[in-house]
């Protein structure tokens, strides 16, 4: 299908508990999605977004996300694994960041990174992919949107440099391009490199659009795939609360797409399979990404390819069992699907 399961924090890899986490993945592989995109694995401990949060940089970190990707592949779904450096926004004292400028949302300034640090972190995330394609993974996602480390360099915002890395638009698009290019020679052209980037950063001094497909064009030639991304965590624009509109980004996404030849996803506030056929239908997307919908209901494919539309759970866009639990530190799970993230303990019969 072309539906993909855009990336969710849960918390079953913090707990530890793989055979769950991989049960969660493996159930919407076996509802029909296309390509799932996991929750955000760091590839360093200053990238990762809380202490405890999900790594992927020892062999023992392969071997828990084996059971993942084993899982997954038996139902016959593809399952890409999103590489999240936090930069910025990571909790802890040695955050690191393209400029010591604080986020309004964390009490850590970061440490500004020299050469040398910047050269650590490219590396720490090109290995934290190859590592992924030890793990059985079908490709990596990179988090360049929402506020993260990479979008801290393109932005004025946050980037505050005036040596190689930032000072003009084509200066702080540098470390991006840098990353993919060091990911694609690890992992060579057999393995998906999907792209998540910011096409409105919706906090003042983000980047400029023509800055974004600038970024976009220099991007394609190393990537399979540009998924969507829209806001920063701090800014005071909603994206996915019930009040924003349906689809209400995805002319975004389609401005996008007619300035690269990669396929395109469209993403936010997509939650029934009629609007997501339309932006197929009308040329918008290549594909669609669905996130909390496949909390509320797994089956969402699987019905909607029955024409059972009318008998899926929608997703109420109340964030309540989801974000709120994320940014709680506690499981996420559904306010209208309590087996999400518990597939062991509810059985449908």
């Amino acid at each position: 299908s072309r539906v993909v399961m855009g990336a969710m924090h849960t918390g079953l890899e913090e707990r530890g508990d793989w055979a769950a986490a991989a049960r969660f993945y493996a159930r919407r592989a076996q509802g029909g999605v296309g390509l799932i995109i996991t929750g955000g694995v760091a590839p360093n401990p200053e990238g990762a977004v809380f202490p405890g949060a999900c790594r992927l940089d020892t062999a023992q970190d392969v071997a828990n996300h084996t059971e993942i990707t084993a899982a997954v592949h038996a139902e016959g779904g593809l399952i890409a694994m999103q590489i999240l450096h936090a930069g910025r926004y990571a909790r802890g004292a040695d955050c690191v960041s393209a400029s010591a400028t604080k986020s309004p949302i964390s009490p850590f300034t970061p440490i500004a990174l020299d050469e040398t640090g910047i050269e650590k972190q490219i590396a720490d995330i090109a290995a934290c992919a190859l590592r992924a394609q030890e793990a059985g993974y079908d490709g990596v996602e990179v988090m360049g949107s929402e506020g993260y480390f990479l979008n801290q360099f393109t932005a004025p915002r946050v980037n505050r440099r005036t040596d190689g890395w930032g000072g003009s638009p084509a200066a702080r698009m540098r470390l991006p391009l840098a990353v993919v290019d060091r990911i694609r020679k690890a992992v060579g052209r057999d393995f998906m490199v999907i792209y998540r980037i910011s096409l409105a950063d919706l906090v003042p001094d983000g980047s400029l659009w023509e800055d974004t497909v600038a970024l976009a064009k220099a991007l394609a030639p190393q990537v399979d795939l540009f998924t969507s991304g829209f806001g920063w965590h701090e800014s005071r624009v909603p994206t996915i609360a019930a009040s924003v509109p349906r689809g209400a980004f995805v002319g975004l996404t389609a401005r996008l797409r007619q300035n690269v030849s990669v396929p395109v996803v469209a993403a936010n506030r997509i939650n029934t399979p009629e609007l997501a056929e339309a932006i197929l239908a009308n040329g918008q997307a290549d594909l669609v990404a669905l996130a909390r919908p496949l909390l509320a209901d797994p089956d969402f494919v699987a019905k909607a390819r029955a024409g059972r539309s009318a008998a899926i759970a929608p997703c109420i866009a109340c964030n309540q069992a989801c974000l709120d639990h994320t940014f709680a530190g506690t499981l996420a799970t559904c306010l209208v699907n309590p087996a999400a993230c518990r597939e062991a303990e509810y059985d449908p019969t």
